[in-house]
């Protein structure tokens, strides 16, 4: 039977970007910034789970908090002094953002990644449940593998996104799942007295053809075959002989990166994603030649007119949002990096009007190759 609702007193919205918790008013914003003034860094399920815990009494508890992409819950539970897992690396900056321009102290939050061991027993897990069904079993088998596991799990999502296989899962590793009632088109995911499981690595394999396939984590990206945007550009990357700095620009599992090691055996292959298993799947495909790592969510740490080639198949789903804004962004610093006559070849779904964009970039812009649903340009800069 579904749980009762925990509704203590909600959080009162002050303004668009402030809340009231515990009788101080808190500015959260998104990082990156969006001009989509719909969209906000935190929902009715953030609510919920803050009053879950205020009713219970449990904020005094040991606490773990999975993706809070935006450091909502982990900037108002900051002085509990929680652990956050960081999926993202833009998610990190959101958070210490957010609790900086809140005054609050970051020293106090320990920041892991979700293939690190947790060395301290939690009592509470806070969990924004993630779309991808994979990634939430991969969250549940980091919680499973503590030496004395006693974590309490307390997800929250949105009621038009509720999966049966979220149940399915939570079901493998915990004893009690329980839903609370709808509030405000949110629901909480209750978990208790977890089963004992045997630690084993969470990948998947995934076939390109009979001869090669590429291993990720669970929750990278595309989880039950290569990307078919990413394969429409494999087909048509052009390296040249004097393309020996190159850039794979949200590498996903590194599959455009291993086409440009085909192409190239000497190339400087630069790999970068904001998605911490995104990188950890990618070192585990690129076994051969000079490669370099950047888990980012951007390119401004690098140097100014220093990459021959960009290559990229660039995000546009978050989650449930669609937003071409981040991508965007990426295009003006991919021009930045360059050099003068350097090339960024990027794939598109046909609906997007990501060619508009690149000519107020780019010196020139070319089709390379186009089928019905994807469209692959090289800029010249």
């Amino acid at each position: 039977m579904p749980m009762n609702p925990y509704f203590v007193i909600p959080l009162s919205k002050i303004k668009s970007m402030s809340y009231l918790f515990q009788n101080k008013e808190y500015h959260i914003e998104r990082y990156p910034k969006t001009e989509q003034n719909a969209l906000k860094a935190w929902n009715a399920a953030d609510e919920l789970m803050l009053g879950y815990l205020e009713n219970e009494k449990l904020l005094s508890s040991k606490m773990a908090i999975y993706h809070d992409q935006f450091g909502f819950l982990s900037t108002l539970l900051s002085e509990y002094q929680p652990i956050l897992v960081i999926l993202y690396s833009s998610q990190h900056k959101a958070i210490q953002q957010n609790i900086q321009q809140n005054g609050k102290e970051s020293k106090k939050i320990s920041f892991i990644y979700p293939l690190d061991e947790l060395k301290e027993t939690i009592d509470i897990a806070l969990m924004k449940i993630p779309k991808s069904v994979d990634l939430f079993e991969l969250y549940l088998q980091q919680l499973g593998s503590q030496k004395n596991n006693k974590t309490t799990l307390i997800g929250g999502f949105m009621t038009k996104y509720f999966s049966k296989q979220m149940l399915s899962v939570a079901g493998r590793y915990y004893e009690e799942v329980e839903q609370t009632r709808a509030h405000k088109k949110a629901r909480l995911l209750i978990l208790k007295k977890p089963k004992k499981i045997e630690k084993q690595e969470l990948i998947r394999e995934i076939k390109l053809d009979e001869h090669t396939s590429f291993k990720q984590y669970y929750g990278v990206f595309s989880a039950k075959h290569i990307d078919y945007a990413s394969q429409f550009l494999m087909d048509h990357i052009q390296v040249l002989d004097m393309d020996r700095k190159i850039m794979d620009l949200g590498t996903g599992n590194g599959v455009l990166a291993w086409k440009i090691r085909q192409l190239s055996s000497e190339a400087n292959i630069n790999l970068l994603d904001d998605d911490y298993l995104a990188i950890e799947s990618a070192k585990l495909n690129m076994k051969e030649g000079s490669n370099y790592y950047h888990f980012s969510d951007g390119l401004l740490h690098l140097s100014n007119n220093s990459f021959d080639l960009v290559v990229s198949n660039p995000p546009f789903h978050f989650e449930y949002e669609n937003n071409i804004e981040v991508s965007l962004d990426l295009f003006r610093q991919v021009w930045k990096i360059l050099k003068p006559g350097g090339r960024f070849q990027v794939v598109a779904n046909q609906h997007l009007n990501y060619k508009t964009h690149l000519q107020k970039i780019f010196r020139s812009i070319e089709i390379t190759a186009e089928n019905d649903k994807f469209i692959v340009y090289s800029c010249t800069k």
